[in-house]
């Protein structure tokens, strides 16, 4: 059996990463997800690793083998009129990544949300079966819930980050509050990685790649950044762009010109 390190150091290159999620089909429409395989055959040069639901993963093995990919756990769905935020479901375990040759799960946890109770415990679950199957999780912290910028303060950010690294998550993913100082402190407060989310698209290229710049520069162990990528006009373009960032210790204005050389 592959234990937890050997298993992120699927994701990792010298203690960053480059994860593009996919995951988004059970949660939003998705264009720009239309054909999965033919997106990952193009970005894996450029990624370290992938989110993915179990029927992406079962549907496209050929293509994600090589690269490291987790497992989505859970199931989400942004609040809407009528529809009140619920949070995260767990659906699958430790059990299920191992049965589709995942290297990683990943699960949500909104701190302070109404059914915090409810989702610790999925998380917590989710982390003894992966203890005892050498599969490490990657928690996605956020305050409350999905797309509340108002909300992502770093006193708000920085509880959730240590709330799920302390509960035992291998990695945390989370936002990015607009404060390099302030990120700084939510990472050295925080004693495991903590990766950054890249959100809705921005449309701004060098925004986005300031931001990822900023968060790097501020101790980040990488980007986990899925619709700025994939709903992007040059999804191959911005990923190289991003890769540079991270690995390459390029600028975001160095960066900037890897979009469309």
């Amino acid at each position: 059996m592959r234990t937890k390190s050997e298993n992120l150091a699927e994701f990792f290159q010298k203690g960053k990463t480059v994860i593009l999620p996919i995951d988004h089909g059970t949660a939003i429409p998705v264009p720009g997800l239309e054909h999965p395989g033919d997106l990952i055959a193009a970005l894996s040069p450029h990624v370290d690793g992938f989110v993915v639901n179990l029927g992406v993963a079962r549907a496209f093995s050929k293509a994600l083998k090589g690269k490291g990919f987790c497992l989505r756990t859970d199931v989400y769905k942004p609040p809407f009129e009528g529809n009140p935020d619920r949070g995260s479901y767990r659906v699958y375990g430790a059990e299920e990544a191992l049965d589709i040759g995942a290297q990683a799960m990943m699960n949500m946890l909104y701190a302070h949300h109404v059914n915090e109770e409810r989702m610790v415990r999925e998380c917590a679950g989710l982390i003894a079966g992966g203890l005892q199957r050498g599969v490490p999780l990657i928690i996605e912290a956020l305050p409350f819930g999905i797309g509340r910028p108002v909300d992502y303060t770093v006193e708000n950010i920085s509880f959730a980050t240590r709330m799920a690294a302390e509960l035992g998550a291998d990695v945390v993913k989370t936002a990015y509050p607009g404060d390099r100082d302030g990120f700084a402190r939510i990472v050295d407060a925080c004693p495991v990685p903590v990766i950054v989310l890249g959100g809705s698209a921005m449309g701004d290229d060098a925004g986005l790649l300031g931001m990822v710049e900023d968060a790097i520069a501020a101790g980040a162990s990488g980007i986990a950044i899925g619709r700025n990528v994939w709903q992007h006009a040059n999804p191959v373009g911005i990923a190289r762009a991003l890769n540079a960032v991270v690995h390459g210790g390029a600028s975001a204005a160095e960066a900037l010109v890897l979009v469309d050389p």
